[in-house]
């Protein structure tokens, strides 16, 4: 089969694409899923390069995000049938995520634990489907289960162009929340506002105090009114500072990730003084695949996809999404071009 693979850490661009990488097979609790649509993450430029204190096996195949047809079942597979169409949780009962120390969905095949699979509604599309878990997920659990957004409130969402940023846009704008949105690039800000954002802008030319401060008031320790309420960060870094002083008397500060640096300067100050509440948010449940995949059946929300390729294209999607050269999530078939 064709599979994307990581044999040592490097450069993206070293990644193998083999078309005689062995198929999986079943076996008791374990099935076999053609995939028909996987997506990148940006989790996995962290395993390609290599994460301090993670070994990653390899060779290994990437990709955590993955939906496709059952192939091959084993005997206690339950009232699973062949052909059901299914989304994988990315994390099996052993706690190994998919695409980093198991291999993943960047292949034609992938074989995953009985229990990682959740049946997808027919009115949902594999590409929709594909799009959800890690970015989705991620940002359904912080923004919807953390319950720390409510209507009217005035949100911020940093990073607003990628997988979990058009995701927190598109989740906290269904909640009835006025959006905010900081992008980097010029050229994704009109393709934010038509997610829904209610204000878009770049923060390479402005910075997220200023542009709070100009458009929302400075904040105040003596009334709610000026600032973000609820503020979604993601990057960490050198937006953390930032972050702090730009939310609201008893403001909300949502994280999940630091993919600009996981130690930043923070002055402890803001947080006691403007009564600040800081929300970790690690990961997802199934609950959230299901809340999502009715919700897209449902028509209350549609992920964003920037493009979907061929296995072929696969690296360079890859690289794009390392540049951030994208809005929402890559997606590749592994058959398109194939014989089926």
């Amino acid at each position: 089969m064709k599979a994307l693979v990581l044999r040592q850490h490097g450069d993206v661009s070293e990644l193998d694409l083999v078309d005689d990488y062995p198929v999986p097979t079943a076996e008791p609790g374990y099935a076999v899923v053609r995939v028909t649509a996987t997506s990148f993450n940006y989790h996995d430029i962290f395993t390609v390069h290599g994460m301090p204190g993670i070994t990653i096996p390899t060779p290994v195949i990437i990709g955590l995000d993955a939906v496709g047809e059952l192939h091959e079942l084993p005997a206690d597979a339950g009232d699973w049938a062949l052909g059901d169409r299914v989304l994988i949780h990315p994390i099996n009962s052993e706690g190994k995520l998919l695409g980093e120390v198991v291999d993943g969905g960047m292949a034609q095949y992938v074989k995953v634990e009985v229990g990682q699979l959740i049946r997808i509604p027919d009115a949902v599309t594999d590409v929709q489907a594909a799009s959800l878990p890690i970015a989705y997920g991620t940002a359904h659990r912080m923004i919807v289960g953390k319950g720390a957004v409510s209507a009217g409130d005035k949100v911020l969402v940093l990073g607003a162009s990628g997988g979990v940023g058009t995701a927190s846009v598109l989740l906290a704008k269904s909640l009835g929340a006025y959006v905010v949105a900081a992008v980097g690039d010029d050229a994704k800000r009109q393709a934010v506002l038509d997610l829904g954002a209610d204000e878009v802008f770049n923060y390479r030319e402005i910075g997220i105090l200023d542009y709070v401060k100009q458009h929302h008031g400075k904040p105040s320790r003596f009334s709610s009114e000026p600032g973000m309420d609820v503020i979604v960060n993601f990057t960490g870094g050198d937006t953390w500072a930032p972050t702090l002083r730009a939310a609201s008397l008893g403001g909300r500060i949502l994280v999940c990730g630091a993919t600009a640096g996981f130690d930043p300067v923070e002055d402890l100050r803001y947080i006691w003084t403007f009564e600040l509440k800081i929300v970790g948010s690690n990961g997802f449940d199934t609950e959230d695949f299901v809340a999502l995949l009715d919700a897209v059946a449902e028509g209350r929300i549609d992920p964003v996809v920037d493009s979907v390729v061929p296995l072929e294209q696969a690296v360079e999607s890859l690289e794009r999404l390392e540049r951030r050269e994208f809005i929402g999530k890559l997606v590749v078939d592994p058959w398109a071009g194939a014989a089926q």
